[in-house]
């Protein structure tokens, strides 16, 4: 049997990379891809989460914090009352950023000083990140306007003071790049997939193969296989690229990227061969490839927030192996994230993959 399998693997091999156009397809777009993706994306945010931590507990503090509370750019949704607190906040997404008014705020403001008001920030998302520590600035200069007109106070009232987690120097290619990986890594893992049973049908050669010894479930593994090897060298070229060209920092574990990364091409590959199995012809393949792809980047939180989106939508975003694959990502790339960590990702990207890979056999048995 394995014989047999690895017969068709190779068969399947020099299918792809005999002919000079495919070969071109798998190599040179995901390179440039990253580079021009690297290079020109970037995203905002409009809907902002944060806590508060407050030691003043004094009036000025509450004039200030009332400002956020008011604005329509803002959404209050904890409020701490330790250290220890911040962090799980920032690490789960909870909030995007956390507000941190010390114990002398109020009293620092009454001797006509300078109060502190600390932010520690989520830094994954940098374009994000910067976009709102520009609404926090001007919160924080509308507030001293306002204090300086009522109290006559020369120095600015609050003076502001901000960490970025995750992220410190707010590049946003850090947030961007490891996303393209799992995209790029779609893209491919479904052509080389998607197509491989229509090219057969395209070829008239179809028919020969299912009158080999070859079993259906030998076929499916066959044309399977290819997909995870080739997904597999070029996701790692491209976060070759990431780290050793765009310099985006690699500080968690490799093993459980790559847990994730393999997770991911079952899914990634049972849906293109599930595609394959409805397509008679290779243009069919491509249109089934694309309408599938598209909707499953926008639902990925690639480009769009899902915490921003429809509670419906949201909902479908369960059902999309790239929603997990990019929290696998940033979570290794820049959270320094191992594999106790991203359970709650493998679990629902392994069961996605078992799904679609007992579906397109299902569905090979019944078409052929």
């Amino acid at each position: 049997m394995l014989q047999r399998i690895l017969a068709l693997v190779l068969k399947e091999f020099r299918a792809l990379l005999r002919d000079k156009a495919s070969r071109t397809v798998l190599i040179v777009p995901p390179l440039l891809q990253v580079l021009v993706f690297g290079y020109a994306a970037t995203f905002d945010l409009n809907h902002v989460a944060y806590a508060v931590y407050n030691q003043d507990r004094g009036a000025a503090s509450r004039q200030l914090l009332a400002r956020f509370a008011g604005s329509p750019t803002f959404r209050q949704v904890a409020v701490i009352g330790n250290d220890a607190q911040i962090a799980p906040l920032l690490d789960r997404r909870d909030v995007l950023l956390v507000l941190h008014v010390g114990p002398r705020f109020s009293r620092d403001l009454a001797r006509g000083q300078s109060g502190r008001l600390q932010v520690f920030i989520d830094g994954r998302d940098s374009n994000t990140a910067g976009i709102v520590l520009g609404d926090v600035a001007a919160i924080v200069q509308q507030f001293n306007t306002t204090w300086a007109q009522q109290h006559g106070a020369g120095a600015p009232a609050a003076q502001l003071d901000f960490r970025a987690w995750f992220n410190p120097n707010l590049l946003s290619r850090w947030f961007i790049i490891p996303g393209i990986v799992g995209l790029l890594t779609l893209v491919i893992a479904l052509l080389v997939t998607g197509l491989s049973v229509a090219r057969e049908r395209e070829a008239g050669t179809f028919d020969q193969l299912l009158v080999t010894p070859l079993r259906p479930v030998e076929i499916l593994l066959g044309k399977a296989l290819p997909g995870f090897v080739i997904g597999t060298l070029e996701a790692s070229a491209i976060m070759a690229v990431a780290v050793f060209w765009f310099g985006v920092p690699l500080t968690g574990s490799l093993p459980a990227l790559y847990l994730g990364l393999l997770l991911f091409l079952l899914a990634a590959v049972g849906i293109g061969l599930m595609i394959s199995s409805l397509a008679v012809t290779q243009q069919q393949g491509l249109l089934g490839v694309f309408l599938f792809m598209v909707p499953a980047v926008i639902l990925s939180g690639f480009a769009t927030p899902i915490e921003n989106m429809p509670a419906v939508v949201q909902w479908l975003t369960l059902a999309n192996p790239l929603r997990y694959f990019l929290v696998i990502l940033r979570g290794v790339f820049l959270q320094g994230d191992g594999i106790a960590l991203l359970w709650s990702q493998y679990l629902p990207l392994a069961a996605i993959g078992v799904t679609c890979m007992s579906l397109a056999a299902w569905l090979f048995r019944r078409r052929h």
